[in-house]
């Protein structure tokens, strides 16, 4: 019999505030800040602290949900979800769930050549957790309260995707769509976003669903990729043998590149929600909406279709383009000033550009936030080209002198005297020079052996130590043989 997997994923993004969800506590880099050093009475769960909700955390989770084409709750409610666990200090976490921020939205995928619409359940708001740290030597358990009460948004999915590639398309869809508009940085490294998947099979055909299981914390697209096709894997083995799947939450151990069972599956009732008593309920006005709606950046999909129209790019291309936010912008200031046609400078970008920064294990944002090579020098060195000041041979030896000097392509070219070669009796000289001082490859040119004409061009551009302009050369070396086969 053969399977299909349905799946529908909660993906946790942290929000992109200065304090936290409830307190005036600063959130910061859990990877390299003290533990236990941004606390308060409020997210250490003290007995008589009163939360107060983050505005701008709220501003953040609505500007995600219209970019998801949700539908906004005008009022909803935080409630208190009850369990007990070591990094949750209050013995309960403030969530929200029967009346969440906003509800039934899309997002569109393109796993293959097809686009998919994955519908989204709800949008809501809670407050994050501590981290715990295991230790061995010696045996003991330490808890970090740093990112307790940090801003999350859920994103809840219906169980729309049915495969591991429509999974992986989903997820990184909406982690770019969370960088475009600015609420979540993408830094999987340190757990800004994390997945949980449901996963269940059923009889291909069939309509019923199946029992299903949840992997909890998958801080990496490799992760829920990889614990995906095991549990498919195993599940699969289970059911073709007459066995059936038990409703439980599993981890995930990477090293052994399996899942694991951690407890049974539980179910709302488990935690007994009940409505936050000391938050009333957060209504958001038509205006309020309506000033969010104006913050909502250009999203993916139209920057793709508009940098395919404006700039003559080819699909691939503008989607490569708009894979970051941060790249799209870049070979847009790029284009404004080399003046060069979007596909020179894409191909520019995406293949010289890109491959250097891959050698040298950089981004185009650099270290520190300061960029490896601005987009205004990167486009005044394609100008250059464009031009004729410089051909495009000089023009990559520079672009890796820009990288690993930080000049600018016009210092280089002045110190160098690397500018083009455009006087033609310069080049013509070097072109005859280089026919005379070969005349065995001119023979067999002559004789038929065309292809010769690239060594001979090869010389030329070595003599005039790479500043000639290959087009021309080339041109010069045609009319000289032409007279040289007529005398």
């Amino acid at each position: 019999m053969e399977w299909e997997p349905v799946v529908g994923l909660e993906v946790h993004a942290e929000l992109r505030t200065q304090s936290k969800m409830f307190c005036g506590c600063a959130v910061v880099d859990c990877t390299v800040a003290e533990p236990n050093t941004h606390t308060c009475p409020v997210c250490l769960g003290m007995p008589g602290s009163l939360p107060v909700i983050n505005r701008r955390a709220v501003d953040l989770g609505l500007r995600v949900a219209l970019a998801l084409g949700c539908r906004v709750a005008p009022v909803s409610v935080f409630a208190r979800k009850n369990y007990f666990y070591p990094d949750l200090p209050k013995g309960y976490q403030i969530s929200q769930y029967e009346l969440p921020l906003a509800a039934e939205g899309v997002l569109k995928i393109l796993p293959g050549e097809q686009t998919r619409v994955i519908r989204i359940r709800r949008v809501h708001l809670e407050e994050d957790t501590g981290k715990l740290f295991h230790e061995e030597k010696p045996a003991r358990s330490l808890v970090d309260l740093n990112r307790a009460g940090v801003p999350l948004l859920e994103i809840v999915s219906e169980p729309d995707m049915h495969s591991v590639e429509e999974v992986k398309a989903y997820a990184t869809t909406l982690r770019r769509l969370l960088q475009y508009l600015e609420v979540n940085s993408g830094d999987m490294e340190k757990g800004v976003i994390r997945f949980e998947a449901n996963i269940s099979l059923r009889p291909k055909g069939a309509t019923e669903l199946g029992t299903r299981v949840e992997i909890k914390n998958l801080n990496s697209f490799r992760a829920l990729t990889r614990s995906m096709e095991y549990e498919v894997e195993r599940q699969a083995a289970r059911l073709s043998e007459g066995q059936a799947i038990r409703q439980e939450t599993l981890g995930w151990d990477e090293n052994a590149g399996r899942t694991y069972s951690q407890r049974s599956k539980e179910e709302a009732h488990d935690y007994r929600y009940f409505p936050e008593p000391d938050l009333p309920p957060l209504e958001v006005s038509p205006q309020w909406l309506e000033q969010i709606r104006r913050t909502v950046p250009e999203l993916p999909d139209a920057l793709c279709d508009r940098l395919v129209s404006q700039f003559g790019l080819g699909r691939y291309d503008a989607e490569v383009l708009v894979a970051e936010r941060s790249t799209a912008e870049y070979f847009q200031r790029a284009v404004k000033t080399s003046g060069a046609p979007g596909r020179t400078v894409a191909a520019w970008l995406t293949g010289d550009l890109f491959g250097l920064l891959n050698t040298r294990n950089l981004t185009l944002e650099g270290r520190g936030g300061e960029p490896v090579l601005p987009a205004e020098e990167f486009g005044a060195l394609i100008r250059m080209v464009s031009e004729g000041r410089i051909n495009g041979p000089t023009g990559k030896s520079l672009l890796v002198e820009m990288i690993d000097t930080g000049k600018t392509a016009e210092v280089l070219v002045s110190e160098g005297s690397l500018g083009q070669i455009t006087d033609e009796d310069t080049l013509r000289s070097a072109v005859r020079k280089t026919l005379v001082e070969n005349p065995g490859q001119v023979a067999s040119f002559r004789g038929g052996k065309t292809s010769v004409i690239q060594w001979l061009l090869g010389q030329v551009m070595k003599t005039t130590g790479g500043r000639a302009n290959p087009q021309t050369v080339r041109k010069m070396l045609e009319e000289e043989l032409a007279r040289g086969s007529k005398e």
